[in-house]
């Protein structure tokens, strides 16, 4: 078993995002894993992604606040406990239109 506490989970920077604060839960430098990682993003308002995509399935939680993602041709705003899959190759956007920090769990293969 492989615990990591949140308050000792290590942050990480990705490209494209802005006003994010991204915290590792598991699998990369927060331990080991197999085959994916878990993460969670909290999203200040005005912040998110730019519209990328990648060759991995993601998958994505809203634990709290709202949270807009758009894969370039349809948009949707999710709650709390509302989640998305977005298919490898598929374009992907996240952002926050709101005036409350986001929070979002994010579960990706080890690419």
């Amino acid at each position: 078993m492989d615990i990591t506490r949140f308050d000792a989970a290590p942050a990480y920077q990705a490209p494209g995002h802005t006003d994010m604060h991204m915290l590792r839960l598991q699998g990369r430098e927060a331990g080991p894993s197999d085959t994916m990682w878990l993460g969670v993003s909290h999203i200040l308002p005005g912040g998110g992604t730019t519209l990328d995509a990648s060759g991995v399935e993601k998958m994505y939680v809203v634990l709290d606040g709202e949270v807009t993602i758009s894969n370039g041709s349809e948009t949707v705003t999710l709650k709390p406990w509302d989640s998305c899959r977005i298919a490898p190759h598929e374009g992907r956007q996240l952002s926050n239109r709101t005036n409350r920090i986001a929070t979002v769990l994010l579960c990706m293969p080890l690419a």
